[in-house]
């Protein structure tokens, strides 16, 4: 089988022929057919997230199932699944609490089940590895989904679906008619702005350094967008929101300098939802100390959307399915795995929102 390796930060992935072991306990092999390129793969490829090499990117997955494991129920040969980077034990603390997506079993990236043809073990990005033809993951990673459901479509749910959508409905549940400003419209952003109006909340503004993607936050349900780089974005905020600020604001990719200013647009109680991964050298600081304590404002993170898998993908394929959840503007292209450097730097560059590998047959 082939997959793109990295085997050196900031260079371009090594398409290879690789072997993966067969599906241990628990495990399941998945047949991939699409993987979407998202910013955290970038991230890893560049060495902004640290981490050992050679690795695998690719986690936003969805494909077939070619193999079970011993004890494996959930799903079987044949069947059509999204595969997640969310992995659950369902036997510790925060499994039992209702929070298996804060599972701390297995480390995020892991020495899994592929090696090289010299025989070198390749680590596995998001215990997924999803640019490759095949790939090996725990049960728990698995949500099986109708088979009319477009899997390019459907490997979006894994991970940036669920990471905007379900920042706002999830994990800070916004109530309806609440002010919402989403900071950055990539493909975590539009989600989030979908999340809010989904929500029904008023105003929804998105706040972009781009043009076309605050135009594309209005497909998405923003009722009105600024331009960072145009202004104020902080007095425009207010402006929008009768000089309050807003109750929620979600902070989607910048660094430290959106946090602060996500900061700064907040209303007094507000809440600041922290969702992307800034680089490993961006730490956070809080000159704004004496004011988050008197105007009682909270911060909070989101990791995945504070998402249950076996429940909210279900209900996230059946909200696209009834018109209500929009996927397919999410794509702006489709590449095969040979391509895959291209399509990594369409997405870096800002040209796409997501661009997805299609592999062949599937």
């Amino acid at each position: 089988m082939k997959a793109a390796v990295c085997y050196e930060f900031g260079k371009p992935l090594v398409i290879e022929e690789v072997n993966l072991e067969p599906p241990q306990k628990g495990e399941v092999k998945i047949r991939l057919a699409a993987t979407a390129i998202c910013h955290s793969d970038i991230h890893v490829i560049k060495g902004e997230l640290g981490g050992a090499l050679p690795i695998v990117p690719g986690h936003e997955s969805s494909g077939y199932v070619d193999e079970v494991g011993e004890n494996v129920t959930s799903v079987k040969p044949g069947d059509a699944v999204v595969a997640s980077s969310l992995a659950s034990c369902g036997r510790c603390y925060d499994c039992n609490s209702g929070r298996p997506h804060l599972c701390e079993t297995w480390p995020m990236n892991f020495e899994g089940r592929l090696r090289n043809m010299r025989g070198q073990m390749l680590v596995q990005m998001s215990r997924v590895s999803g640019f490759a033809e095949y790939t090996v993951v725990h049960e728990s990673q698995v949500v099986p989904i109708p088979p009319e459901m477009p899997l390019d479509r459907a490997a979006l749910l894994s991970c940036g679906v669920i990471t905007g959508f379900g920042a706002v409905v999830n994990r800070a549940q916004v109530r309806a008619l609440s002010s919402v400003v989403v900071v950055g419209t990539g493909g975590i952003g539009l989600n989030a702005v979908q999340g809010a109006a989904f929500s029904g909340a008023y105003p929804v503004i998105a706040v972009d350094i781009s043009d076309s993607k605050l135009e594309a936050a209005k497909l998405f349900g923003a009722t009105h967008t600024v331009n960072s780089q145009q202004g104020d974005a902080i007095q425009a905020i207010k402006r929008l929101t009768s000089g309050r600020g807003a109750e929620y604001v979600f902070v989607t990719g910048g660094g430290v300098t959106a946090i602060e200013q996500g900061y700064a647009m907040s209303a007094k109680r507000g809440t600041v939802v922290l969702i992307a991964l800034p680089p490993a050298k961006d730490s956070p600081f809080f000159p704004f100390l004496m004011e988050f304590i008197g105007a009682e404002k909270t911060i909070m993170g989101s990791f995945l959307g504070s998402t249950k898998l076996s429940v909210d993908i279900p209900r996230l394929v059946s909200l696209y399915q009834s018109g209500r959840l929009k996927l397919d503007e999410l794509i702006t292209g489709r590449y095969p795995l040979t391509r895959i450097n291209e399509a990594i730097e369409s997405v870096e560059r800002g040209k796409a929102l997501r661009n997805v590998i299609v592999f062949q047959g599937r």
